[in-house]
């Protein structure tokens, strides 16, 4: 029972994973990067590539203190706290102690749950599968949406409406759909300039 309330208020979290990389999309590519993917999803989308961060009970449970230091351990002081999906938990303690400790802190999230943490830059990224929480719109830095299928445009325009001024959008084409809608994104954010295009860029570069 112990273990579940420090889950519950944040001072304790099961960690999928944690290594440092080079963020390879959105506004932030090309930045090296320490991610820390939380274990736990309740969104299911059909196309995730990392479907096993779904059950939480899998992963190792760990202090905030332990994870921070592990950080740490690396040069760069730029974080990317990821999932599964992290909002399903407190995140206010953890971003406070990364901050404390001079770490940037970003978020890469679907929304879906309300918002929690100290965060440098939001990427709220939507999916079809869970409706975001309201909390959500207020404080993206950058909305990022996959496209997978052609109804993606309106989805994406959908949430675009709701974001506040000055939010960052990005269509990113599904690494298994890119050579169907590539050619799409290109014409559409042509046609629509407020739009950029994100690409993985890891996965060309064959980054972990």
């Amino acid at each position: 029972m112990q273990i579940k309330e420090a889950v519950s208020s944040g001072s304790m979290l099961p960690v999928m994973e944690a290594f440092y990389t080079i963020q390879g999309e959105g506004s932030f590519t090309g930045h090296a990067a320490y991610f820390i993917r939380l274990g736990g999803c309740d969104v299911g989308c059909v196309w995730c590539d990392v479907k096993e961060s779904w059950e939480a009970e899998k992963w190792p449970v760990k202090s905030i203190e332990e994870i921070v230091a592990e950080a740490e351990q690396h040069p760069g002081r730029l974080v990317v706290i990821t999932g599964g999906e992290p909002l399903m938990y407190n995140l206010d303690p953890l971003t406070e102690l990364l901050k404390s400790r001079g770490f940037q802190t970003n978020i890469e999230t679907s929304g879906a749950h309300p918002f929690s943490g100290k965060f440098d830059w939001v990427c709220f990224s939507p999916k079809k599968f869970k409706e975001p929480h309201p909390s959500i719109y207020q404080v993206a830095d950058e909305l990022k949406v996959v496209i997978f299928h052609k109804s993606d445009f309106d989805f994406a325009e959908k949430h675009a409406s709701k974001v506040r001024e000055g939010c960052v959008k990005l269509l990113q084409p599904e690494w298994s759909k890119a050579s169907t809608f590539t050619e799409q994104i290109v014409n559409y954010v042509k046609s629509n300039p407020n739009w950029k295009i994100s690409l993985q860029t890891h996965k060309f570069m064959d980054i972990p």
